[in-house]
């Protein structure tokens, strides 16, 4: 399994080909991409979302929290504020479903380059 970020995901619907893109198509095809639920929630709040966005979210299967997930991502965020980082909750959400699942993250947004020094984020 492999997650994908908005940032990525946005550049994949507008038919970007970058890496990031490449790797989320080769990830459909294998049916291995998963959805952060904070990613679902950031596309459709976009004013101009496209009926490919619905199409997509319900194709790729979301990443469900566990038990105590609320908690270690409070936890994963203080870590981070408390050594002077940004960490909006958005990316928290999405870095912490990762954590939890130990699986790697598409993105091309930089704030996730804390998660992984800090917390072992990985990404692809």
């Amino acid at each position: 399994m492999i997650a994908v970020d908005t940032s990525s995901l946005v550049a994949y619907l507008e038919g970007e080909l970058a890496d990031d893109t490449m790797a989320i198509d080769a990830a459909i095809k294998a049916k291995s991409l998963r959805i952060p639920g904070p990613v679902i929630t950031e596309l459709l709040s976009y004013p101009k979302v496209g009926a490919d966005v619905g199409k997509l979210i319900e194709d790729i299967p979301p990443l469900e929290t566990a038990p105590g997930f609320w908690e270690r991502a409070g936890e994963t965020r203080r870590k981070l504020l408390s050594q002077g980082f940004k960490a909006r909750v958005e990316n928290v959400l999405i870095a912490q479903l990762c954590l939890d699942q130990n699986i790697l993250l598409i993105t091309r947004a930089p704030d996730f380059r804390h998660f992984v020094n800090l917390c072992g984020l990985r990404l692809a």
